[in-house]
């Protein structure tokens, strides 16, 4: 299907990065310094420091992966795509809950719409509007609040991970602070008290919701299948959900990064 885009809106799906980012656990956020001013220099200058999984990026399979592909290594072909948005809020999924492919065949029953071999899916479970980053939350007031986004957002399990193999899923983009639950993630060792509040919401102990062997599937499973993912979307993506619309993720070309921030966006368009 060709996509005349003298007739599209662009529209963000990319949130804010600014000195008040904050980044993943245990990654450090960024610091951004004036090294030359206007007055003294003729031009002005800034120096930044970051980890790269700060804000909306892009995870490379090197990020789990040794000798896996770069983020340069990463075609554009294959990071600009017809993608599903699927709206996770529609089916009450909130703090801590578990989303499978039965949500997502749902989805399709209830939109219409079916995620094909080769599509991008958007996973939206209106988190993003938590993040102290975001910019234009539409499905629900902005409230940020970035303990709930980023240590009770929901998330997947194993099955969702062989579900999104199966289905022949290009790769990924999620709203929240991860693809991988928070609780499959170092931050079920960072904060024990909301990992037993956790347990106590999903009725059953974290060993044996996410085995050691699954510690975040959907990163060491799929990177190496070349299923990889943006974490942190966000900005307006509330204008595209429950839709099959072009989208498009722009790193820069960076040799040897095992993640990239990016900017993401969709084609829609215009009415």
């Amino acid at each position: 299907m060709s996509v005349p885009l003298d007739r599209m809106r662009v529209l963000d799906l990319s949130q804010d990065w600014d000195i008040h980012t904050p980044g993943f656990a245990l990654y450090e956020g960024p610091t951004v310094t004036w090294v030359k001013r206007l007055a003294f220099d003729k031009a002005g200058g800034q120096r930044i420091t970051s980890t790269l999984h700060v804000g909306t990026h892009l995870d490379a399979p090197l990020h789990f992966q040794t000798n896996g592909l770069d983020i340069a290594s990463i075609p554009l072909s294959k990071l600009v795509g017809w993608a599903c948005v699927v709206d996770l809020t529609r089916y009450g999924i909130g703090d801590y809950d578990i989303y499978g492919p039965e949500h997502f065949e749902q989805w399709e029953r209830d939109t219409g719409i079916r995620i094909q071999p080769g599509d991008i899916l958007v996973i939206h479970t209106g988190y993003h509007r938590h993040y102290p980053s975001d910019w234009a939350a539409a499905c629900a007031e902005s409230d940020p609040d970035d303990t709930r986004y980023f240590i009770k957002h929901p998330g997947p399990t194993r099955a969702f991970a062989e579900w999104v193999l199966e289905r022949g899923i290009s790769w990924l983009a999620v709203d929240a602070g991860s693809a991988d639950h928070p609780m499959n993630t170092v931050i079920r060792r960072v904060r024990p008290d909301l990992a037993a509040e956790a347990e106590r919401k999903l009725g059953r102990p974290l060993s044996e919701v996410f085995p050691d062997e699954d510690y975040q599937i959907m990163h060491i499973l799929l990177f190496p299948r070349g299923v990889i993912h943006i974490e942190n979307a966000g900005g307006e993506i509330d204008q595209v959900l429950d839709r099959r619309v072009m989208v498009g993720c722009f790193p820069w070309r960076f040799k040897g990064g095992e993640a990239a921030f990016c900017r993401f966006v969709a084609f829609v368009p215009e009415e």
